[in-house]
């Protein structure tokens, strides 16, 4: 990948977040089931980004990185990576407010369309198989 590439992404991916709430992930038939806080960093025991916690663990049953889970499967209905979902997860932030439908399937309505959304859609498989390499790609 080239660093122009990179350089733009960071630019759009910090504007965004500088100028959000903190964003978390809810899944399941009546999106009541935690999946990560979406935009926290490395650190954070809730973030998606965190390898060795609950939402950033590829082993995790509760993990969208997790390829075998309910939530990180291409072929479940409650993942975001399988393309013709109908129930994706949600984001929301701390007070409710909702930011759209977090799924591949483009066709979704009121899918979530904000860069960094955008940015993880387009690279789900690849941020999967090193989610820390990636954190450091987009956010740093």
């Amino acid at each position: 990948m080239n660093k122009i590439f990179f350089s733009t992404l960071l630019y759009l991916t910090i504007t965004t977040i500088a100028h959000s709430q903190t964003l978390h992930l809810y899944g399941g038939k009546n999106h009541d089931v935690y999946l990560g806080c979406l935009n926290c960093d490395e650190y954070n025991s809730d973030s998606i980004w965190n390898t060795y916690g609950t939402y950033g663990s590829k082993y995790n049953t509760n993990s969208i990185w997790n390829a075998y889970g309910t939530y990180g499967s291409k072929y479940n209905l409650y993942s975001p990576w399988n393309a013709y979902s109908s129930d994706p997860p949600v984001v929301v932030d701390k007070d409710g407010k909702f930011y759209g439908y977090f799924t591949v399937n483009a066709y979704k309505e009121k899918r979530a369309d904000f860069d960094l959304a955008l940015t993880i859609y387009k690279y789900y498989d690849l941020i999967m198989d090193d989610v820390s390499k990636w954190y450091d790609k987009i956010f740093e």
